[in-house]
């Protein structure tokens, strides 16, 4: 068999189509630009936002479930049981110090602070008890708390009567905002201001900052009575009433007018029976005995009487009211 002798001929390299020469390599997309930009304004790196989330996933995760629970009154019954357990422990109310009465019946005290669904002390609910306090009119506040391990404190501030009131023929205390107190004993009236006339406890705190205004006139002040809804007379220990007119100005410029008079003209205890400055302009007196038909008057600023007369009592402008009588 004859072969054929190897092809001496170097072999041929075929020639490499190389394809489109690739695009050089760009920058950075603006997305990369701003989130790169992004990280070095703000000073946190990542991992500490990355943990920050996860807390607060885990926060919302856990308040989630804790208001599941709530919803479904979970603590609620744990918390009544572990105060059940504090009071068979001992832990229950046994005492109850009551402080600052004075006048109310310390009885009604007992009674409210220990009225409750459990005496075990952790369960006292005490925004119940002062709430029923200050239902009771003498109680002004009351601060309550629990001196362990079995004693409830209940500290009281009593308010201050101020005056009598005297409306439809009944009598209360009041104190100096007008709060009823309790009822009065005709028999035995305490020795206060009275004050007369529909709705004078709700105006009584503005009648006390008109005397205040006029300090010389309080150790003479008897009461006043509330009339017609809209202004005062006042009440002196030596029987005169003084008309004053409506509205808190007027009146407060009239009874200061009245005190400069009074101060140097010493009118009161002189028998006078009302003075009448229900017109600014005027100030105008009665006599208990009248002696002419013509009123006494003078300018209300001139701090002077021009004569003693008083007009008849047909002509009165304004009758004087009794203390006794409701206006």
């Amino acid at each position: 068999m004859t072969l054929s002798p190897r092809s001496s001929r170097a072999p041929q390299k075929r020639p490499v189509t190389r394809g489109a020469a690739r695009p050089a390599a760009s920058g950075p997309s603006i997305w990369q630009q701003g989130n790169d930009l992004f990280w070095k304004i703000v000073p946190f790196k990542v991992e500490t936002i990355e943990k920050a989330l996860t807390v607060l996933t885990i926060i919302v995760i856990a308040g989630s479930v804790l208001a599941a629970a709530i919803y479904a009154g979970i603590p609620q019954a744990v918390g009544q049981e572990i105060g059940q357990m504090a009071g068979r422990a001992g832990f229950k109310v046994k005492r109850v110090d009551v402080k600052g009465l004075n006048r109310m019946d310390s009885l009604t005290v007992y009674a409210v602070a220990l009225d409750q669904q459990s005496i075990a002390m952790p369960l006292v609910d005490l925004d119940k008890v002062r709430g029923q306090l200050l239902q009771y009119g003498w109680i002004g506040d009351a601060r309550i708390s629990r001196r362990w391990p079995d004693t409830l404190v209940v500290d009281i501030l009593e308010r201050k009567p101020a005056a009598v009131w005297q409306n439809n023929q009944r009598l209360v205390l009041i104190d100096g905002s007008g709060v009823i107190l309790e009822m009065v004993d005709p028999r035995a009236i305490p020795d206060l201001p009275l004050v007369i006339g529909p709705n004078a406890n709700q105006r009584v705190e503005g009648l006390f900052k008109l005397l205040n205004m006029s300090p010389a006139l309080k150790p003479n002040f008897a009461g006043a009575t509330w009339v017609g809804n809209r202004r005062w007379d006042i009440r002196f220990e030596s029987g005169e009433i003084l008309a004053l007119p409506e509205g808190n100005d007027l009146a407060a410029n009239a009874l200061k007018n009245f005190a400069r008079i009074e101060t140097n003209q010493h009118l009161l205890g002189r028998g006078f029976v009302r003075f009448d400055m229900r017109d600014p302009t005027k100030f105008v007196v009665r006599l208990r005995h009248p002696a002419t038909d013509a009123p006494a008057t003078a300018p209300a600023t001139d701090g002077a009487i021009v004569g003693t007369a008083a007009p008849p009592t047909s002509s009165t402008p304004e009758a004087a009211p009794s203390p006794a009588q409701d206006q």
